[in-house]
């Protein structure tokens, strides 16, 4: 076998029992890793109306057979039932740390069960202990890591993830964070507070002269993508501020506007005049989109967090958003959710807790998410959620095919099911009319099942600003010696989106919670219902459902068994 391991590690807390057991390959090469491998073993593993903090729950990380071979490959997917939503989530961190698991020795490693006391892992080259954390317990993701990371790659929770926030991250290499949706909390339940990896053995490759040439593309396009070449990796994330307010769809205090004035100190171009920049990034990465205040040591914010903490607060200091981003990284919480959730509240009460986040990471406020919040308040049409997950920085009523996007996502308000940012802001990979709903069904079901294999190989998103279905395939196959068509990686994308689909059925999430917050369809330049019931409809024949759900024709196409 190439790329992969075919290993799965089981680690059951309770008893503090492990096991290694093999991997069919018929599933390997049907859902492939990273997210699809993760959904899959979770699906087998659980039923869909468990409790996301029973015992019985898993956690499941899981690496791809390009993970630590190709470049942008530094990446991991943790897979469980969300305590913010109750969706079936996946969270895709970056780092190195799934470089090491796979170096390991494992494709995919289950969580279950729940200690007595505190615990972490330690894994190395194919060997599994549990450790006494009894002394790491209380310490914040900054701590841990220090005092870990002689072992190896470190993947921790805060705080947060101790006191049950439901939207608490596990964080891994300080600052990379497996985010939205709570499995922080859900490690903190099982008293699981790291794990530590480290991996020497490199995965082997199928056909050494294929992927040298797959390789040698892929860095032609990377390199002549202006968006990766020019913004990345000069700007980061960053780079995105000044076109999104220019564009009109930068939410403005809680969604209530569009355009945040006011923000000159949040432009990308502000912040690499003004600070003394430090590139980094994950393993195997040319972009180095990752940015830190070298003077100060510290980690400097995403956009979505400079939105969340900036015109989602009407906050237009700079410095305030970087000192809330520094603490949601030791807490380990979700800069968005949390975002989100302060600017309702403060939109319900008047209260700011822009200066108080440490009180949300110890547990003591604001501390289940913006849909919870607005129910106890009565003010459920002020919470900008999609199935209990709030949604990021780009507003719906001015991109058509992110509305959608965000609608139909399985895991709720989420930008990266399928990023419509791209052709309908940024033009890759060409430019599209924003505010035309025609053709965009068709083209987020494509996107959407690009995405989904892209979590699965697993690769960096940023790739598919320079890279589409017939590079991914190559690559792929060259690594792993399993002949993939170009069609062959948006069909595995099509039938993980399917699964985890059906998964949200039988869980009680159907079709009905396929739409987007009152706000966006109320006020001056509120998205038209009619339109986005039509583009609803388009886009579940596009999908074979029916109301939201997959037919039996449909799943008996793509190899799914209920």
């Amino acid at each position: 076998m190439h790329g992969w391991t075919g290993n799965m590690a089981i680690v059951d807390l309770s008893d503090e029992r492990i096991t290694v057991k093999k991997i069919d390959d018929q599933i390997l090469q049907d859902y492939v890793g990273g997210r699809g491998l993760g959904v899959k073993i979770y699906f087998d593993l659980i039923t869909p109306n468990i409790d996301p903090f029973s015992p019985e729950n898993v956690l499941v990380f899981a690496v791809g057979p390009l993970t630590g071979v190709a470049p942008m490959s530094g990446r991991h997917v943790v897979v469980s039932k969300s305590p913010l939503t109750d969706t079936i989530f996946d969270s895709n961190a970056g780092g190195f740390w799934g470089k090491e698991l796979h170096y390991a020795g494992f494709d995919a490693l289950v969580i279950k069960g729940e200690a007595d006391e505190p615990r972490y892992l330690r894994i190395s080259d194919g060997e599994i202990a549990l450790e006494d954390a009894t002394s790491l317990w209380g310490l914040n993701v900054d701590e841990v890591t220090g005092k870990l990371q002689k072992y190896g790659s470190v993947a921790c929770i805060g705080r947060a993830g101790e006191k049950g926030v439901l939207y608490a991250n596990i964080m891994n290499d300080l600052t990379h964070t497996a985010g939205r949706g709570g499995l922080g909390a859900i490690m903190g339940k099982k008293k699981l507070k790291g794990i530590v990896v480290q991996g020497t053995q490199k995965p082997e490759i199928a056909d050494l002269e294929a992927y040298k040439v797959a390789l040698k593309e892929m860095v032609r396009l990377l390199e002549a993508s202006p968006p990766v070449n020019k913004g990345l990796r000069v700007f980061g994330t960053s780079m995105l501020y000044d076109i999104v307010n220019y564009l009109e769809v930068m939410p403005t205090n809680n969604y209530q506007r569009s355009h945040f004035e006011g923000g000159s100190q949040l432009s990308g171009d502000y912040i690499i005049e003004h600070y003394s920049i430090e590139s980094h990034g994950c393993w195997g990465c040319p972009i180095n989109c990752k940015k830190r205040d070298k003077e100060r040591g510290i980690e400097l914010p995403e956009y979505e967090t400079i939105w969340a903490f900036g015109p989602n607060l009407e906050n237009g200091d700079y410095e305030k958003i970087v000192e809330a981003n520094v603490k949601c990284n030791r807490y380990g919480l979700d800069t968005i959710t949390a975002g989100s959730t302060i600017a309702l509240y403060r939109e319900i009460t008047g209260e700011d807790y822009l200066d108080r986040i440490q009180e949300i990471g110890e547990g003591k406020v604001l501390t289940e998410g913006a849909r919870i919040v607005a129910m106890k308040h009565n003010a459920t049409k002020k919470s900008m959620d999609i199935k209990g997950l709030e949604l990021p920085g780009y507003d719906p009523r001015g991109l058509y095919g992110q509305a959608l996007s965000y609608a139909t996502s399985n895991r709720g308000g989420c930008h990266l099911r399928a990023y419509l940012v791209a052709p309908e802001i940024i033009g890759k990979p060409k430019l599209i009319h924003r505010l035309n709903p025609a053709d965009k069904p068709g083209l987020v079901v494509i996107f959407q099942n690009l995405s989904a294999a892209v979590d699965s190989l697993v690769l960096c998103k940023f790739t598919t600003f320079a890279m589409g279905e017939v590079e991914y395939s190559k690559l792929l196959s060259a690594v792993t010696g399993v002949h993939y068509r170009s069609e062959d990686i948006l069909r595995f994308g099509e039938r993980i989106y399917n699964l985890e689909r059906l998964f949200n059925v039988q869980a009680g999430i159907g079709g009905e919670e396929d739409t987007l917050p009152p706000r966006i369809f109320e006020g001056e330049n509120a998205l038209s219902r009619e339109i986005f019931q039509e583009m609803l409809r388009e886009y579940y024949e596009f999908r074979g459902w029916k109301d939201g759900i997959p037919t039996d024709e449909t799943l008996r196409k793509l190899g799914i068994s209920q």
